[in-house]
C-alpha cells in the first residue's frame, strides 16, 4: 500500500485495498494543508478513519474538530457528517461497512 499510493500535489490521492459484498477499505493521502470536505451518506452503517502517518484534525459538523494523530481511529455512523484536515502530509485508512 504505502508503494502502490503515493503524495499528490494536485489532490488527495486514493487507493482501493479491499472491497466485499461485507466492507470496503480504502487508502487516502493527503499532502499538508488538503482535505476531505464535510460530508455524509444518507445510508446504514458505519464508517472508520485510522491514521497510520502524518497529523491533522477529524471534522465534523457545527465546525467540531478533533486532533488526528497517528494510531488515532475515528469511528461513526456513516450518516454522521464527517471531514479530515492534513496538517502534515498524512495518510489514513478508511473502513466503510458495508461498503458504497
Amino acid at each position: 500500500m504505502f508503494e502502490e499510493n503515493s503524495f499528490k500535489d494536485g489532490g488527495l490521492s486514493r487507493l482501493l485495498v479491499h472491497d466485499s459484498p461485507y466492507f470496503k477499505i480504502l487508502n487516502f493521502n493527503f499532502k499538508a494543508g488538503q482535505e476531505l470536505p464535510i460530508h455524509s451518506h444518507d445510508i446504514e452503517g458505519q464508517l472508520s478513519i485510522a491514521v497510520l502517518e502524518g497529523s491533522g484534525e477529524f471534522l465534523g459538523e457545527n465546525d467540531t474538530t478533533i486532533p488526528a494523530q497517528p494510531g488515532d481511529i475515528l469511528i461513526s455512523e456513516i450518516s454522521e457528517p464527517h471531514g479530515l484536515r492534513a496538517e502534515t502530509d498524512m495518510r489514513v485508512l478508511v473502513t466503510i461497512a458495508p461498503p458504497i
